[in-house]
């Protein structure tokens, strides 16, 4: 059957006390309406609809895409007038309900609970709490038999001793969505038009109201300040450090370990403490990570080390490559078979050949450097006339003498050495060495300047 969803995005969040709104707080690097968005497009659905409200131009600006479709609610009166401003779009089989702030609901758990739509039953997703104050409680008769949901605040004492609670998440026979919502009341202690009402609806229509509940109750919590939403960001990380664990990846301390984006990783890979993981990172077979690295968007290849306190963000390691520790690779570094980029090297849009090595204290900026190739310490890449940026090539075996400055655009050849010191202006030939430095002076009987007395 063909499925529409929408998403419910409106509101407020006052008690996160901040400008942004609620739904665009972010849960590992994306913001909670984004994962929503993400698990609704794995669904296949017909159409996404969002409801937005509080913030709407700044969500939209955010998270517009072709699949989307945004519908305003320009006053906040309820979950039902929500749903209603989004029912001239619907025109699906099934109509699935979301919320922008419950970031951890699972597909598998939203496919369970569309399985069990007909047109004569509809799909309630609840949970059974310990503590359940402020969810709706689910009333069920004598057989068990789902009759309606009650809000907290208009519950009974007998009603909220119930532990059944009311996720908000909801699927419906499309068909029948238009008449319950046209039937919604505001008589109650809020004074909204509650979604919730439909149950007791469709039990009176003569429907069946199935439930499902998911596998943790931590997949349905929602975050309404910033203590339930550091509790959702600690659940996902530790559900992301399970899942990298079974694949074979080794964490030195799972609860020191976070990821913002999507990782594939290998077998026998070591990631130690304070690793963060950040955009599209491909990690291969045997690969280690040292502490305190933060590593973007980028493709560690099998064997590759990436030592301590390590900056790497749109790089890729070849095999058997090292980089660190301290080192700092910027987007378009490209590191050949066991080449080595050591302690407080800078490499940015620039690629080093098998075995080339940086060992220390370099910026290597626009450059294309050969097998095999030794950069000295403190050697820089002058790309940048303050307007326009430069290449620096050096081919195969090049020994570059600490403390070079080669001026872009300039041509090192294969075996061509630079002594110590050099500032290169031109083109080095191959096995020649280059010398650009002024003669060493030595004066005799020269005597250093003194501080004037007062």
């Amino acid at each position: 059957m063909s499925l529409d969803i929408v998403i419910l995005a409106a509101g407020q969040g006052t008690r996160m006390r901040s400008a942004l709104p609620k739904v665009l707080h972010p849960v590992a690097g994306r913001s909670m309406l984004g994962h929503v968005i993400d698990t609704a497009r794995s669904l296949a659905p017909k159409a996404i609809h969002v409801v937005i409200g509080h913030g709407a131009e700044r969500v939209r600006e955010q998270l517009a895409a072709d699949d989307l479709n945004f519908v305003v609610q320009a006053e906040q009166l309820g979950t039902g007038h929500a749903l209603a401003q989004a029912l001239p779009a619907l025109s699906a089989e099934r109509v699935l309900i979301l919320y922008g702030d419950v970031p951890l609901i699972e597909a598998a758990t939203l496919e369970r609970l569309l399985q069990q739509v007909t047109p004569q039953q509809l799909a309630l997703l609840t949970v059974n709490l310990a503590d359940p104050s402020g969810y709706g409680r689910i009333v069920r008769d004598g057989q068990g038999v789902v009759q309606a949901i009650i809000e907290h605040k208009d519950a009974s004492a007998a009603q909220r001793l119930i532990t059944e609670g009311n996720t908000g998440i909801l699927a419906v026979p499309g068909e029948r969505l238009a008449d319950w919502l046209c039937r919604l009341s505001n008589s109650n202690a809020q004074g909204e038009y509650y979604l919730t009402d439909v149950i007791a609806m469709a039990v009176a229509d003569g429907l069946v109201v199935a439930t499902e509940q998911p596998l943790h109750a931590m997949e349905v919590q929602g975050a309404n300040d910033r203590i339930q939403l550091a509790e959702l960001e600690r659940h996902y990380q530790q559900r992301a450090a399970r899942h990298l664990m079974a694949q074979g990846v080794t964490l030195r301390d799972p609860a020191r370990f976070d990821l913002r984006g999507e990782v594939t990783a290998g077998r026998d890979v070591l990631i130690d403490v304070n690793v963060i993981l950040e955009g599209k990172v491909v990690i291969e077979d045997g690969v280690e990570i040292g502490p305190n690295c933060v590593i973007r968007n980028s493709t560690l290849r099998r064997g590759s080390v990436v030592k301590a306190n390590s900056h790497l963000e749109g790089a890729e390691l070849g095999e058997g490559a090292d980089c660190g520790p301290f080192a700092r690779l910027r987007p378009g570094a490209v590191l050949g078979a066991k080449a080595h980029v050591g302690n407080f090297v800078e490499v940015k849009n620039s690629s080093l050949g098998e075995g080339a090595k940086a060992g220390h204290l370099a910026y290597l900026g626009d450059a294309d450097i050969g097998a095999r190739t030794n950069i000295g310490a403190g050697t820089i890449t002058c790309n940048y006339d303050g307007a326009n940026k430069f290449r620096t090539v050096m081919g195969k075996d090049v020994f570059i003498g600490s403390n070079s400055s080669l001026v872009a655009p300039v041509t090192l050849g294969d075996g061509a050495t630079t002594g110590a010191g050099s500032v290169i202006t031109a083109d080095v030939p191959a096995e020649t060495l280059a010398l650009g430095r002024a003669r060493q002076a030595v004066i005799t009987g020269w005597r250093r300047p003194q501080k004037g007395q007062k």
